[in-house]
Order: structure tokens, then C-alpha cells, then sequence
């Protein structure tokens, strides 16, 4: 029935595979390990001739339906399921990589996502940085000896759009592996293998749970690619899921849809009062007609999803960071964190924050101004999250 139900059908009843005993919620697999009826069902579930669970690094029943709930979210054939989105992503680029191998990012990715990439330079595999809505830059970067191009859409925290119909068909024209982080809208706002991405990654830490509670990560294509070259990464490095953890983001994917619903109508609201406030030079929302990508998003995204960036006013690097941070401080009710993704909005400074380890050169290269504050738009009442930033914005 699964290609016959809905996304909203499928976060509630997708990857349940009950026991014997006839659970109606999902069952806690708390097992480091799994018994054989004989030792040569042990060989054969070793070697891979038989299907089952062998050993919760790599196989657990709790982490395999979240992972086919969100597969079936995606419209993915298979993934894997990991500690966290930072484990996602270097398990994807050590599934498609090796020394001598190139890549090419966006510019504004997440900060602790380009040190990742910059990382593997030691090992032999090169970055190159290029602007997210550039695709041409983006042609002109690709080498022959590039294995995959990787975006986040929206991008962290300047909500740049990537067009990712347009970068999946140069991607297909080179050979070259699309991985797009979906992390910002989730399958509930944007589905990228339907667009033509070939790989999605996720920090589940963030929209997935929904609530601050556990880490977690996924990445997600083909079967083939699953089944050869991610897994082997998973069974041999281990960056796995924890079965408690996949327990809680199972729950998470259930109310998933409709969390993003109400946040995404929360962020345009607040965002809209941001755009006229006077001491707020800049507000960067996909959902404004005022972005610069707003009519590609409107046609890649259901919403322009829960994220806010908005910039205040400053003469120097100095005197805007100065005002940020007394924005920041002033502010009484918004949580103070580098999370996202959570029921409580939270804010947070990413110059000195999410992106403080790049280098000044790399933040500039990436957009990331001293003036620059991210808000990550929860489920309060967006009049009240509009007055606790009033209270942020006078104190400067």
C-alpha cells in the first residue's frame, strides 16, 4: 500500500514490523546482540548470504523502521541511519571518495560541514567552493576527477535556495553524485529525489526528533549504492544509531508534517515583522517575496520552512557583532543555542557560533556577517516570539 498513502499516512504507519507479541507502538530493541539457531546461520547471516540481524552497529529492528519510515518519507529505495547528521555526512563522502577524488560544496554550508571537507584534505580528497545559486560556477568546478557535489537547500543560516533540478541535470551530464542536506525542510516541505538528487542527508537531530531531545543522522539513495558502498562504511566504522535514539525519532517522524506546518506559518509572520523593524537592515526568509530566491523555493518547497536570518545595523564588524550579541541578551523568552529544529525557538549568533571555527576569509566567503542572527522559529504564539524580539532589538 505504501505508494498508495500519503506522507502524512506514511509518518504515522511506514517501517512497523511487529513481533510476536502484537505491539501497537513501535518496539524498543534494547540488544547489543542477536542469537542464531546454528552456527551456520551465524556464518551465513555473517557473510551476508542471509538476510537478518547480526549486531547493532550495523543491524538493529528499532533503527531499521526508522530508517524505512524516512526512506518511505523520501521516496528512497534504502538508506542508513547514524549518530548524528555530522556522522551522515562522513559516512557519504567515505562511501563515494578516495585519495586523489574532488568534490565541490556550496560555499554556505554549515561550518562544522566544511572543516569535515576540508578534513579529507589530509587523505588526499580536495574541496573546491562555489556559490550555491551559481550553476554555472558550479559546471566550471567540476573536474574529472569529481565525485559528488553537495548543497544544503535552504542553506545554513542564510536560507539560500539551490536549484536543485538544475544542479541534478549537470550532475547527470558529468557523472557526478548529487548529495543534497535536507536537514532545513524535511520530506514534510521538500522531497530532493524527486527533483533529481541522487543522495539526501540528514541531521535528525533537528526537525526529525522535533523536540531536542536525542541525535541522529540518515543518508539515503538507491538500494545498489545503500547496499554497496554505505553500508560496508557503517559495518566497519560504526557510526551508528543508538536503538533508544531511533525509538525517539520514530516518534518524531509522526508529528513531523504538522510541526512544520505551524513553525513555517510562525517564521513568515515573524519574519514579516522583522522586515519593519528599523533597527534590522536585512531579513533573509525563503517564505518573503523579498529573498532572492523566493519563486524557486515556492517551487521546490511546500513552505518557506522554519528558519529566520535577519542582520542589525552596524557601521563595523565590531559594532554589529556588539549589537547581535546585545540582541541576543536582550531577549527573555527565545533560547540561546546552537540547536535548531526544536518546539522552543531558539537564537544564536553564527559568527561566533555554528560557524566561529572558519576563518574570518571562510566566513566572508560564505556570507556569515558579524551582524548576522539566526532564528530558529518554534511553536509558540509568533506574537510573543515577535515581543521577546522587540525586547532583544531595544536593548541595542
Amino acid at each position: 500500500m505504501k505508494d498508495q498513502l500519503s506522507i502524512d499516512t506514511l509518518a504515522v504507519r511506514a517501517g512497523i514490523e511487529r513481533s510476536q507479541f502484537g505491539e501497537h507502538s513501535e518496539a524498543l530493541f534494547l540488544t547489543s546482540s542477536f542469537v542464531f539457531e546454528s552456527a551456520a546461520q551465524a556464518a551465513a547471516r555473517f557473510s551476508g548470504s542471509e538476510t537478518g540481524n547480526v549486531y547493532s552497529r550495523f543491524t538493529n529492528p528499532t533503527v531499521q523502521s526508522f530508517c524505512d519510515r524516512l526512506c518511505a518519507l523520501e521516496g528512497a529505495e534504502a538508506g542508513i541511519a547514524t549518530a548524528s547528521g555530522m556522522s551522515a555526512i562522513l559516512a557519504t563522502v567515505l562511501s563515494l571518495t578516495r585519495a586523489g577524488d574532488h568534490m565541490v560544496s556550496a560555499t554556505g554550508v554549515f561550518g562544522a560541514t566544511m572543516q569535515l571537507f576540508n578534513m579529507f584534505q589530509r587523505y588526499g580528497v580536495e574541496t573546491s567552493y562555489v556559490p550555491l545559486t551559481d550553476v554555472e560556477a558550479w559546471r566550471a568546478a567540476i573536474r574529472p576527477n569529481t565525485r559528488l557535489m553537495y548543497i544544503e537547500s535552504p542553506s545554513n543560516p542564510l536560507t539560500e535556495i539551490g536549484d536543485i533540478r538544475a544542479l541534478a541535470r549537470l550532475a547527470d551530464e558529468r557523472g557526478v553524485v548529487l548529495v543534497v542536506d535536507n536537514c532545513f525542510s524535511t520530506p514534510a516541505l521538500q522531497r530532493p529525489l524527486e527533483l533529481g538528487a541522487h543522495v539526501i542527508v540528514h541531521s535528525a537531530t533537528k526537525y526529525i526528533d522535533g523536540q531536542g531531545r536525542v541525535l541522529g543522522g540518515a543518508v539515503l539513495g538507491k538500494s545498489q549504492f545503500v547496499k554497496d558502498a554505505l553500508i560496508p562504511v557503517m559495518r566497519t566504522a560504526g557510526p551508528t544509531l543508538s536503538a533508544f535514539n531511533a525509538w525517539v525519532l520514530l516518534k518524531g517522524l509522526e508529528t513531523l508534517s504538522i510541526r512544520m506546518e505551524r513553525q513555517s506559518a510562525n517564521a513568515l509572520e515573524v519574519a514579516r515583522w522583522l522586515e519593519q523593524h528599523p533597527r534590522v537592515t536585512r531579513v533573509l526568509y525563503p517564505g518573503l517575496s523579498s529573498h532572492p530566491q523566493h519563486e524557486l523555493a515556492l517551487a521546490q518547497q511546500k513552505t518557506g520552512g522554519a528558519i529566520v536570518s535577519f542582520e542589525v545595523r552596524g557601521d563595523d564588524p565590531a559594532a554589529r557583532r556588539a549589537r547581535a550579541w546585545a540582541t541576543i541578551d536582550g531577549c527573555r523568552l527565545l533560547s540561546i543555542t546552537g540547536n535548531l529544529g526544536d518546539t522552543k525557538t531558539t537564537i544564536t549568533h553564527p559568527a561566533s557560533t555554528t560557524h566561529g571555527r572558519l576563518t574570518p576569509e571562510a566566513r566572508a566567503m560564505a556570507g556569515i556577517d558579524e551582524g548576522l542572527v539566526r532564528l530558529a522559529i518554534g511553536l509558540e504564539s509568533p506574537v510573543d516570539i515577535c515581543a521577546d524580539l522587540e525586547r532583544g532589538l531595544s536593548a541595542v
